[in-house]
């Protein structure tokens, strides 16, 4: 599968970030960009990702953020919005 990340350096300067996954089902993209809590080692590509940034948040002075997050299914032409509170629904 392809895995694919857009400007993610320069997210606490204001930038989108993207992290992309695309492939066969099966072929592990839920677990790459999910992983595991326990052991550390192998939590995705995700967490690691949002630890990255509320790091950075923390050691930043004299700013403010605003994070915000959307976890999109792409399947058979449907959108599906994962972290909505009805991931059966579809986007339009």
């Amino acid at each position: 599968f392809y895995l694919v990340f857009l400007r993610s350096q320069g997210v606490t300067e204001g930038y989108n970030g993207t992290i992309f996954a695309y492939g066969q089902t099966g072929s592990g993209k839920s677990f790459t960009m999910q992983g595991v809590a326990d052991p550390s080692a192998q939590r995705g590509i995700i967490p690691r990702a949002f630890e990255h940034i509320f790091e950075s948040v923390q050691c930043a002075e004299n700013a403010k953020f605003l994070l915000r997050a959307s976890y999109l299914e792409i399947y058979n032409e449907d959108i599906r919005d994962l972290l909505g509170a009805d991931t059966k629904q579809k986007l339009e």
